[in-house]
């Protein structure tokens, strides 16, 4: 296997879209697992790769990048072009919004993950946030489920790289947003579910280190 691609990934991490990209352009790579615990992402040597501390990062022929979304663009400039949208192309706007509204929906996710999982006193938790959180991150799908237009994906030419970047939010409403709650959205993680580019990043994930629960209820008003 060629490790001309390595990714420093973390299961159920937003480092998912990198290696759901992966798998959909059957790109070779090595996948490095690393804890939750952050103590393996502050390291020296990872830290060189990603100055936050934090996953995805990559080392693309031997230079390091971090930051999902710039990693899938890059990748599909520079080893996918079908799952880009390169300058010039009449669907490139709405391509880089989609690359970007994935990290919108992301910071509501990232907001419900901290209150729900990682704050483990319930001193330290508000109901509040978990409810006005779970609400943003419903208003943010049915938006760009209302952008689709009934589409099965973001843009009208077909699935790209701003699906993985919106998908993986998508994928992991489920813990935390009922079916119910966004019209459409089961069946969206349906499609998403189907795609063999999917089902093989799910596969080389490791084991869950965030989400031990299938859904975590938000207390009621």
């Amino acid at each position: 296997m060629s490790a001309g691609i390595e990714l420093w990934h973390v299961p159920q991490s937003r480092s998912l879209r990198v290696l759901w990209f992966l798998h959909e352009a059957g790109l070779p790579h090595r996948l490095h697992l690393m804890g939750f615990d952050g103590s393996s992402l502050r390291t020296r040597e990872h830290l060189t790769r990603s100055p936050a501390g934090r996953v995805p990062a990559v080392e693309i022929d031997g230079e390091a990048m971090a930051e999902s979304g710039a990693i899938l663009d890059y990748l599909a400039e520079t080893r996918a072009p079908a799952l880009g949208r390169a300058p010039g192309h009449p669907e490139r706007r709405a391509y880089l919004e989609g690359l970007h509204y994935g990290e919108t929906i992301g910071q509501h996710l990232a907001n419900l993950t901290q209150h729900h999982v990682i704050l483990r006193e319930p001193q330290m938790r508000s109901a509040t946030v978990m409810r006005l959180e779970a609400a943003r991150l419903a208003k943010t799908l049915t938006g760009a489920l209302r952008r689709m237009e009934g589409r099965d994906w973001l843009l009208p030419s077909g699935f790209s790289a701003a699906d993985i970047a919106v998908g993986y939010g998508v994928w992991q409403a489920k813990y935390f947003l009922t079916a119910d709650e966004v019209p459409g959205l089961s069946d969206w993680q349906a499609r998403i579910a189907a795609r063999p580019g999917f089902q093989a990043a799910l596969a080389a994930d490791g084991p869950p280190l965030i989400y031990r629960a299938d859904f975590y209820p938000r207390p009621e008003a």
